[in-house]
């Protein structure tokens, strides 16, 4: 049985949210240089340290025919997300750029 949907508590929910920050990545013009795969795989490397370090709470590769390389959703806000990304190995060689977008949604929310 499911739960009726009232607005009294959507209101309530609503003020459990938290702010995160989507990232999405884009390839950039380096993306098909010489050596390319190891600093894929070096920002790989910093994808997993972010996650566990609990910036990072979801990360996803796509892998299809357009140039979005990944989609991820931070913990933290613009500011500290961009500083982070631009920290990206992948950013700093020029295989990747990114979009920003803040959005909010709730804590403990998962795939």
């Amino acid at each position: 049985m499911t739960q009726e949907i009232t607005d009294d508590f959507m209101k309530q929910m609503i003020t459990t949210t938290k702010n995160y920050t989507v990232v999405i990545l884009k390839a950039g013009e380096n993306i098909s240089m010489t050596g390319v795969e190891k600093i894929i795989w070096e920002h790989a490397r910093r994808n997993f340290s972010l996650r566990q370090q609990g910036l990072l709470c979801i990360v996803c590769p796509i892998k299809d025919d357009s140039n979005v390389c990944g989609v991820g959703i931070f913990s933290s806000g613009i500011d500290e997300t961009k500083s982070i990304m631009e920290d990206d190995p992948g950013v700093k060689a020029g295989v990747f750029i990114y979009e920003l977008h803040p959005c909010r949604s709730f804590p403990g929310d998962s795939l």
